[in-house]
């Protein structure tokens, strides 16, 4: 009896253990779940900027469109972080991970997308390398456009790097009227003196930069764009510049979730409003929509021809039904012949009928039993 007590007691602590190891695997499923669910619902477009970080270079709210970036990233309802970035005045995104992933991984999730703002003074140089390096096959020293985003991305190989340029507009506005200038001083056979040590202290550091035309710009960022992928984006206003700051952080927000829609079981698939399907109700709402999506799948058909046909037969059935009382073959073809299509309202409004052609495409969907016939080669 002892030994039968003692056999009892392990049977109910081992049933309990049961329980319990059965208890904690639910909960575990049960919490998985939830992470499951929230990480999907983060995903959404109406969600997904909500966990967005956006971080911001200090050295970019030192300049003189910091305030207005700030204040645009912040009226997105994202989170914004300043924080000293690998590539100076540049800003990086990141993915903040649902409350109940953040135990399990890291609060963030970094996003390869990078937005780098270029000075003017840099781009000029960099481009002008570049144009002398072309011009003397190769041997210019100096970094060029090129090779300088190349090393970026050396340095960098898990970053997805675009240029962004403000205000590129003054230095040719600059340029055009320096060239005016001298032109006209040398029409006029003046010469420069000291008129020429004002328009230096004038023009500051714009007289020091290189000269480079447009079409040089252009060739310089078509290399660029061909040899590393990395686009530039020329931008007249600071304004400007937090717009595409707003688009791109909207842009990687909903990536993930427009990537996960777009992968669908076949490739043939067109997941969209249209092709997507029209949802009918137990009540029947929805019928008549599918009815008119289905005529509209032939080719060369418009919602108009769809209206006008659905406004004759409502539903497949009443169709069937009217070519039921029709008494020979060509009664049958014809039979929406002279149904009558409207196009706009009013004194602008025209009218054309459906026509033979569609009539029997029409009544051979409806009465060809052979699957693989092709009705438009069957006119």
């Amino acid at each position: 009896s002892r030994e039968e007590a003692l056999r009892r007691r392990q049977a109910r602590e081992r049933r309990q253990q049961d329980r319990e190891a059965l208890k904690q695997e639910q909960e575990r499923q049960k919490a998985e779940r939830r992470a499951l669910a929230e990480a999907s619902k983060a995903l959404r477009p109406e969600e997904c900027i909500k966990h967005m970080v956006v971080a911001v270079d200090p050295a970019l709210l030192q300049l003189e469109g910091g305030g207005t970036l700030l204040a645009s990233v912040q009226a997105l309802g994202c989170s914004c972080a300043i924080e000293k970035q690998p590539l100076p005045r540049s800003v990086t995104w990141a993915r903040q991970a649902p409350s109940a992933q953040v135990q399990n991984g890291a609060a963030r999730v970094p996003e390869p997308h990078v937005v780098m703002q270029m000075t003017v003074e840099d781009f000029i140089t960099l481009t002008h390398n570049y144009i002398q390096e072309e011009r003397h096959s190769g041997s210019a020293c100096s970094p060029t456009l090129t090779s300088w985003v190349r090393e970026r991305q050396r340095l960098h190989p898990d970053k997805r790097l675009s240029l962004a340029v403000i205000e590129l507009e003054s230095y040719f506005r600059a340029r055009k009227s320096r060239s005016q200038k001298r032109l006209r001083a040398a029409v006029a056979g003046e010469e420069a003196g000291g008129g020429k040590e004002k328009k230096k202290r004038r023009s500051g550091h714009a007289e020091k930069l290189p000269e480079v035309s447009r079409v040089e710009v252009e060739e310089a960022v078509v290399h660029l764009q061909l040899h590393t992928g990395v686009s530039v984006r020329f931008l007249s206003t600071w304004k400007e510049f937090s717009d595409h700051i707003t688009m791109t952080t909207k842009a990687v927000a909903e990536a993930p979730f427009k990537r996960a829609r777009e992968q669908t079981g076949f490739s043939f698939y067109l997941e969209s409003e249209w092709a997507g399907g029209q949802r009918v109700d137990k009540a029947g709402k929805g019928l008549l929509q599918a009815w008119k999506r289905q005529i509209q799948q032939f080719n060369r058909v418009s919602s108009d021809v769809a209206a006008a046909i659905l406004a004759a037969y409502p539903s497949p059935q009443l169709l069937k039904k009217a070519y039921s009382q029709c008494r020979t073959e060509n009664e049958k073809l014809s039979l929406l012949s002279d149904l009558l299509i409207r196009r706009g309202e009013g004194v602008t409004s025209t009218t054309r009928r459906v026509g033979p052609e569609l009539s029997k495409r029409l009544f051979l969907l409806m009465h060809s039993r052979d699957p693989e016939q092709n009705l438009d080669a069957s006119l």
